[in-house]
């Protein structure tokens, strides 16, 4: 083709047949329904797509509501297990207080059947006391005027060297003699020396509480006769000394001189309940056989002891006595000179001279409720 030909883009289309258009036609027809199913598969599509959503949200709703719930569950079962731990450790600690109640409970419990069987112990003992007889020789008076009980004092009071104890009869003496304080006393050839007067203090029990118990190594005799004193007391020990009279070994025997009976003490500790058990025994004195009574022999021990101070209201101290002549002669003179109502004194009970460098006691002993002895 030359350049001078003429170029044509137009290019003949042939003309379909009748056959063809309605291939067509129905080949559109055919495209159209397959759009249409498309178009409502899509639709289904969307719907299953937004149903699945909906479901998704629901479940992720539910799943957060599960997880809320379980969250509080827990929390709510730690809270209940914290209060059930606490509840369990405070009735372990309430436990713990009843075990140590009950052994305080169980403790007291041995201490008051040790107290009973102590008490009991002390009551079989002391309805095991020897028989002494007794004589009554006094008066009868009305109960408001008795006394449950009456202790007489016996102090020893040390004295110092260079004093004397000097008692009046009257205790307004005694009071005149501690006013005038310091004396002169004339010895005689114009020697004389100057004492002075003190007041006689003595501390006496105001409360004494003792506690007795027996003693497991020792017994009490009585019923005895009358008989040498030495012999008895051999004869006891080689009696009660022997395994086939239930005795042991005796470590002390003596006398009671106050009751009239006999302390025998053994070696061991094991011997004298089973003779007190007994009771009586039968031992050969004076030359024949003489039934004796054993009982338990109790130690007293004081548990409580108050005291006082009390002035003697009929003694008087007189301090600073020098040792200008002998001791019996010095007493007298001060005696005559205290004796005499002159020199303010009066008659004098007791008169006790201690010269100095010497150290002596004497016994005060009440014989009425405002006297000393």
């Amino acid at each position: 083709m030359s350049s001078d030909e003429d170029f044509s883009l137009v290019t003949e289309i042939p003309q379909p047949s009748e056959d063809t258009v309605q291939e067509i036609q129905a080949l559109i027809a055919n495209y159209k329904k397959k759009y249409d199913q498309l178009v409502e598969e899509q639709n289904d599509l969307t719907n299953t797509r937004n149903d699945v959503q909906d479901l998704t949200k629901k479940f992720r709703e539910r799943s957060n509501k599960v997880r809320e719930d379980l969250k509080n569950d827990q929390h709510s079962y730690t809270e209940q297990i914290n209060n059930e731990m606490a509840h369990l450790n405070l009735l372990k600690q309430e436990e713990i207080e009843l075990m140590q109640e009950i052994e305080k409970v169980m403790a007291t419990l041995v201490q008051e059947e040790a107290q009973n069987n102590h008490l009991k112990q002390q009551t079989d003992v002391f309805t095991a006391v020897p028989e002494k007889k007794v004589v009554f020789t006094g008066e009868t008076v009305k109960a408001a005027n008795s006394q449950a009980f009456e202790m007489h004092s016996r102090i020893v009071y040390p004295m110092e060297g260079g004093m004397a104890l000097v008692t009046f009869e009257e205790e307004v003496v005694a009071k005149k003699i501690l006013g005038m304080k310091n004396h002169r006393v004339d010895l005689g050839e114009e020697v004389s020396i100057t004492v002075e007067a003190r007041p006689v203090q003595l501390m006496q029990p105001r409360l004494v509480e003792i506690d007795s118990e027996v003693c497991p190594q020792c017994i009490l005799i009585s019923n005895l006769p009358k008989m040498d004193t030495d012999t008895m007391l051999n004869k006891l020990e080689i009696h009660f000394s022997k395994g086939k009279h239930g005795g042991g070994e005796v470590e002390i025997c003596e006398m009671l001189p106050d009751s009239g009976t006999v302390v025998l003490k053994f070696v061991e500790k094991n011997i004298a309940k089973g003779l007190t058990d007994a009771e009586f025994h039968d031992v050969k004195l004076q030359q024949k056989m003489h039934r004796v009574r054993v009982t338990p022999f109790l130690n007293g021990t004081i548990t409580n002891l108050k005291t006082k101070m009390s002035v003697c209201p009929r003694t008087v101290l007189l301090a600073g006595i020098p040792p200008v002549m002998n001791q019996e002669t010095l007493q007298d003179l001060l005696e005559i000179h205290f004796q005499k109502s002159c020199n303010g004194g009066g008659e004098i009970e007791a008169f006790l001279y201690n010269p100095l460098g010497q150290h002596t006691s004497a016994v005060f002993e009440s014989v009425s409720p405002n006297k000393e002895k």
